[in-house]
């Protein structure tokens, strides 16, 4: 909701959130809940042939381990230097020879120049993979240990992590919506995310976004739900849960999208008035006009005079007279990877205090981020304790700690020069396909191989109550429908696109340019997505060709 909060998004949003949030909360809650199993145990009992269901699950959330504790990674260096005065992103840094700012910052932003190089030091290209950069290492290492401290004890320990960094977020976004809503521009920002854009909604990609933020927010397909579900009461109420967790998300996404968006607009209009007054500055100096006859209403109409009365001067000139255009601030302000980061950034370092607000802003987002970092683990660690084989042989603290350094060691990739770059891939590819193939498969395991009727008996025996219509149509034909819609737009819309392409940072140009993935990118791609769709028929293949060996043996033992 975040990356993509007007007017026109919210409309595909909420009817996600209709057809595929709630009713698929409440079927991953219930099966939990039913089951008293992770993600692998649940499914194997609606049907041994479901096993890879799960599988595929836990694997999808290791991939998202993997690379999402990067980003609690870089809220911890952007924290750490939040109490410098100024602050590290405020200017251009100098150069060698101090006789003026570094040439690749002059070139972009002291934001722009901050993330990329003196946060990521991006390289070029895929191809030059470079170091591991130490200091995002001992930031990513840092990360790690706060989550496996965390979660050390288990549910009793995580459930009390999560009352933290569930409710510390609300108050950072109270303080934010006091402040941004007296920002000036906020209304800006504001007016452009309400309003509807309503040719996104003929774009594939627009639902595509709706979906895949509805899952990721409710953490639908990752196991998380069913490990956690698993713990409740046999008699809780998980319909009422799953209708009061999925408004209370979606509301909550709506509120930190108008506290985003009034920061959004503070700095589109910061930018575009700066870019103002200096086309002003030009013009007048360069035709001596008077002070005062030149202002931001009349600059269209003095520039048409200019052209006209000046033509050579003026052609000259034109080169170095931006375009100033308040909507395209905003546009550049709601896209690309990173731009959590360098767009608050950049906001922060224009307000007053701004040490506080970046101490304020970096808390709330490594709180968010170690809150999400909490289910991703809990849907790895739960199968695992749930295996005796596992659970016999090593305590609770040491699967725990085991899981936490082989995703750390692997999320070393990440912090190296190239590592934004895989960072994208994991971020792009390693979860959207694969949690619409699982979710379609849930579905259609307790509808149509489990049983709707056997289903609703035992929701019936754990709430007292059966499941009405509303739920049934949804979990029976609306949701399977639309996620096998999704899958075709997915699929049309990767082969329209044809190659697969990338933004690389241009440090001669300071800005990004559009590169193909080479071939050994491709091949992870392939091996990600493969990676866990392919445990479901695998896993339904196991099963067969184990229970025929067993019947064979017993039919010749006989």
């Amino acid at each position: 909701m975040l990356s993509r909060g007007e007017g026109g998004f919210l409309i595909p949003y909420f009817i996600m959130l209709i057809a595929e949030g709630m009713p698929l909360l409440y079927l991953e809650l219930a099966v939990g809940q039913r089951m008293r199993q992770g993600s692998i145990g649940a499914w194997k009992i609606i049907s041994p042939y479901l096993c890879g269901v799960g599988v595929a699950s836990v694997v999808v959330s290791f991939f998202l381990s993997m690379y999402y504790n990067v980003i609690n990674a870089w809220a911890f260096w952007y924290l750490f230097h939040s109490f410098q005065d100024p602050l590290p992103w405020a200017t251009c840094p100098l150069n060698s020879n101090r006789t003026g700012y570094e040439e690749e910052c002059e070139k972009t932003s002291s934001t722009q120049y901050f993330w990329y190089r003196q946060t990521l030091n991006i390289s070029p290209s895929l191809d030059a993979s470079g170091s591991v950069q130490w200091e995002q290492a001992l930031c990513l290492t840092l990360a790690w240990l706060v989550v496996y401290l965390c979660i050390l004890r288990g549910t009793e320990s995580t459930g009390k992590v999560v009352y933290v960094t569930a409710s510390l977020p609300y108050c950072v976004l109270i303080i934010y919506l006091i402040r941004g809503l007296t920002l000036h521009g906020a209304v800006n920002g504001l007016t452009y995310m309400f309003t509807p854009k309503l040719e996104q909604l003929s774009n594939p990609k627009t639902w595509i976004s709706a979906a895949t933020q509805i899952f990721f927010s409710l953490g639908l397909g990752f196991g998380s739900l069913i490990a956690f579900a698993s713990y409740n009461e046999p008699n809780n109420n998980c319909e009422r849960h799953a209708i009061i967790v999925s408004l209370i998300n979606s509301a909550t996404s709506i509120f930190a999208s108008i506290v985003t968006f009034s920061i959004y607009g503070f700095k589109a209009t910061f930018n575009y008035e700066s870019c103002i007054n200096k086309v002003i500055l030009l013009l007048m100096n360069t035709f001596d006009l008077e002070e005062g006859s030149l202002t931001a209403d009349n600059l269209n109409e003095m520039k048409d005079y200019l052209m006209a009365t000046h033509p050579q001067e003026y052609a000259q000139l034109a080169p170095q007279l931006k375009n100033c255009s308040l909507e395209a601030e905003l546009d550049t302000a709601v896209q690309g990877t990173g731009l959590a980061f360098i767009v608050y950034s950049e906001a922060i370092k224009n307000m007053e205090v701004p040490q506080l607000y970046s101490v304020l802003y970096f808390v709330m987002l490594l709180m968010l981020g170690i809150g999400s970092m909490l289910g991703n683990t809990a849907a790895i660690l739960t199968p695992l304790t749930d295996s005796r084989v596992i659970a016999a042989r090593f305590p609770k603290e040491v699967i725990s700690g085991a899981v936490c350094f082989i995703n750390c060691v692997i999320g070393l990739i990440f912090t190296m020069e190239a590592g934004n770059y895989w960072f994208d891939i994991f971020n792009d590819y390693a979860a959207t396909l694969s949690l619409l193939l699982i979710v379609l498969v849930e579905t259609i395991a307790v509808c149509y191989i489990y049983g709707i009727r056997r289903f609703e008996k035992d929701l019936h025996t754990m709430t007292g109550r059966k499941p009405n219509w509303y739920w049934k149509i949804m979990w029976a034909f609306a949701s399977p429908l639309l996620i096998v819609s999704l899958f075709i737009f997915y699929l049309t819309d990767y082969i329209l696109t044809g190659t697969l392409q990338y933004q690389a940072w241009d440090a001669t140009q300071g800005q990004l340019v559009t590169k193909d993935y080479p071939g050994y990118a491709l091949a992870v791609i392939g091996l990600l997505v493969a990676a866990s769709t392919m445990c479901i028929p695998l896993g339904a293949l196991g099963t067969f060709i184990r229970k025929r060996l067993k019947r064979e043996r017993v039919s010749t033992v006989a």
